[in-house]
C-alpha cells in the first residue's frame, strides 16, 4: 500500500508513509500494468474497453456545439476556484483544538482524537473535492472537442478508480496508530511522563501527512486545469 513504482514519482503522501514504516519493510516492486492488473475484475475490464467510444463521443458532441468557452478565460476562473478550494481546506489541517491540554495520563484519548479527526478531514476533503472535480469536468466539456474528451476520459476514470483510491485511504489510520506508538514509546525512554514534545511533533506529522493527501487528491483537477494550457 501507497509504495511507488520504479517507473512513476512517489506522491508526498507515499514518501511520508514510507518513511514512517520499520527498517526493511519495503515490500515488493510490481510495475504500472501488474498493479493495474490487480485493481481490475473482469466486469471493471470490461467497462474500460468501453471507454474510447464514450470519449469519442464527448468530443463528437463538443464539435457539433456553435459556442465553445474561451479555453483562456476559463483556466483563469478555474485555478482561481482550484486556489480557493486548496486555502480553504489547508486552514481547516492547520487548525488546532483551541485550549485543549493532552492529558499524559490518558494518551489513548488523544489517539482517538486524532482518528477522528483524521475522519473529518478526509470527508471534507472528499466533498469538497469531488464537487470541484466535478465542476471543472462540466466547464472542459463545453470548450473545445478536445477538452471535452479529456473531461469524458477523467469521469471514466475516476468512475473505475475512484472507489478503490478513497478505500486506500482509509488505511491512513494505521499507519496514523504505529507512528503514534513509535514516537510515545521513543519519548517513554527519555523523557518524563509530563513532557509531551513528542506528541506536538506528532501533531506537525498529522498536519503534515493530512496536507499531503489533500495534494494527492487535487492531482486530477489541477491536471485537468492545467490542460487549458494545451
Amino acid at each position: 500500500m501507497f509504495r511507488s513504482s520504479p517507473s512513476v514519482p512517489a506522491t508526498d503522501l507515499a514518501r511520508q508513509l514510507a518513511r514512517w514504516l520499520p527498517a526493511g519493510a519495503d515490500a515488493p516492486r510490481q510495475d504500472v500494468a501488474e498493479r493495474l492488473g490487480q485493481w481490475l475484475n473482469v466486469k471493471e475490464a470490461i467497462t474500460l474497453h468501453a471507454v474510447p467510444g464514450a470519449v469519442a463521443a464527448a468530443g463528437a458532441a463538443a464539435a457539433r456545439r456553435e459556442r465553445a468557452l474561451d479555453p483562456g478565460r476559463l483556466q483563469s476562473t478555474l485555478r482561481a476556484e482550484l486556489q480557493r478550494v486548496r486555502e480553504v481546506l489547508g486552514r481547516s489541517i492547520r487548525t488546532r483544538a483551541p485550549g485543549h491540554r493532552p492529558d499524559p495520563n490518558d494518551l489513548d484519548t488523544e489517539l482517538a482524537l486524532f482518528h477522528q479527526r483524521l475522519n473529518d478531514l478526509q470527508r471534507r476533503m472528499e466533498m469538497s473535492v469531488d464537487a470541484l472535480r466535478g465542476h471543472v469536468r462540466q466547464q472542459l466539456a463545453q470548450a473545445t472537442p478536445a477538452l471535452a474528451r479529456l473531461a469524458a476520459l477523467d469521469a471514466q476514470m475516476d468512475a473505475l478508480f475512484g472507489g478503490r483510491e478513497q478505500r486506500l485511504l482509509t488505511g491512513l489510520p494505521a499507519f496514523l496508530k504505529a507512528r503514534f506508538s513509535t514516537l510515545r514509546r521513543e519519548a517513554a525512554a527519555t523523557d518524563t511522563p509530563d513532557d509531551l514534545h513528542w506528541l506536538q511533533r506528532f501533531e506537525t506529522e498529522f498536519e503534515q501527512l493530512m496536507l499531503a493527501e489533500l495534494e494527492l487528491r487535487l492531482q486530477p483537477v489541477t491536471g485537468l486545469i492545467e490542460s487549458l494550457e494545451t
